[in-house]
């Protein structure tokens, strides 16, 4: 029975999140305010798992990647926005977009020349974070070229946190199919950025 509701409740949150968007497309402004804080958390968690392994003093941090990511949001108003799975979709592209954008303006600054990894697959950043976040920025690109959808399932279990699920759903395939994805991106990935 706590199943049922912690299913009921997260199907709810689902429609709300769904509603809020359609209605923020629809020109309401007060829906975004609602939206925010029901998705806050789920993105703070994902911003918080990819600055995790980031020096101390790192400048940017989980509060202001959110912050930034709610600011290039506001632009996407008139996006035909779908359901929550689709929000985050497009949330994973913006978190990709200033991650990899900080990065590369800090080891501009520093005049880093940035080409190196060993991709570590199972939290797919590796310790030299920056290094391996333009890398792998850049080898999603190519990957995207080749098999835009897998690139895509990258982007939205790496960098959007979403589950096979909501990937499945994002995407309109099925989970065996997401996995599959997954699997073969991680590999390509892989041979990509060690060079093999």
């Amino acid at each position: 029975m706590g199943g049922e509701e912690s299913g009921n409740t997260a199907t709810s949150a689902s429609e709300n999140v769904t509603e809020l968007l359609c209605a923020w497309r629809g020109g309401d402004q007060s829906a975004l305010e609602k939206l925010i804080p029901i998705v806050y958390r789920d993105l703070r968690r994902v911003a918080r798992r990819h600055l995790l392994g980031e020096r101390a003093g790192h400048s940017l941090q989980p509060t202001a990647l959110v912050h930034e990511a709610y600011m290039r949001l506001v632009d996407y108003q008139r996006l035909e926005w779908q359901d929550r799975a689709h929000f985050f979709a497009v949330s994973a592209q913006l978190v990709r977009r200033i991650l990899v954008d900080h990065t590369r303006r800090r080891n501009l600054k520093r005049g880093a020349g940035v080409r190196h990894v060993a991709l570590e697959l199972t939290p797919l950043i590796g310790s030299d974070r920056s290094k391996d976040l333009v890398a792998l920025d850049e080898a999603l690109n190519e990957l995207a070229c080749m098999d835009a959808r897998k690139a895509k399932v990258v982007e939205l279990r790496f960098f959007g946190g979403l589950s096979v699920d909501e990937t499945a759903t994002a995407l309109g395939i099925s989970g065996p199919t997401v996995m599959r994805d997954w699997s073969s991106a991680k590999a390509w990935l892989y041979r990509a950025l060690s060079g093999g």
